[in-house]
């Protein structure tokens, strides 16, 4: 009895190991940089929304600039009488201002074994996906998932909102 709890364990934990879905936190990156899935969400965002955010570091360089330390001195006829004097001076300055760029992505409650059914057919529809229809996050769908957003230029395997409304999947509000 002891040999088969071992013999259980151990394709237990074989099975887990060989599972290819990836971990949901990290993603691929976008234009601006790594996008990671967010515990908070945006100022203004509906309850009961999940959210990814992309941050971006500042980007600080030293710049060298010419200081006035004298002035020139000049006669009452507009003559120069001694040139004005400069130096150089380098400091650090931020050139571009740290971003935080949010998205809107699919709950992992809405990801249900028929939504991603739906999305593999919608994905395979449209020449992203090639493979069974299972109903599995599995690999194969998040790099379909990938090709398909990376057109608008994210490169992720997360379902953005607004990629799952492209694909027909979830519903476009209404404009009043």
């Amino acid at each position: 009895m002891r040999k088969n709890s071992f013999a259980l364990l151990g394709l237990i934990s074989f099975a887990l190991t060989a599972c290819d879905m990836p971990p949901l936190g990290t993603g691929g990156t976008t234009k601006q940089g790594k996008f990671q899935i967010a515990q908070d969400a945006p100022e203004g965002a509906a309850t009961g929304t999940c959210w990814g955010k992309t941050e971006t570091a500042a980007i600080i360089e030293t710049v060298t600039r010419e200081v006035l330390v004298q002035p020139a001195q000049v006669s009452s006829d507009g003559r120069i009488q001694q040139p004005a004097i400069y130096k150089k001076q380098a400091r650090q300055e931020i050139v571009q201002e740290r971003e935080v760029n949010w998205t809107q992505i699919v709950c992992i409650t809405q990801l249900t074994e028929d939504f991603t059914a739906s999305l593999q057919r919608a994905l395979d529809a449209r020449g992203f996906y090639r493979g069974p229809v299972t109903g599995l996050m599995d690999n194969r769908t998040r790099n379909g998932i990938r090709k398909f957003q990376a057109v608008d230029g994210f490169d992720n395997g997360i379902l953005t909102v607004t990629a799952a409304r492209k694909l027909g999947l979830v519903a476009v509000p209404r404009t009043p």
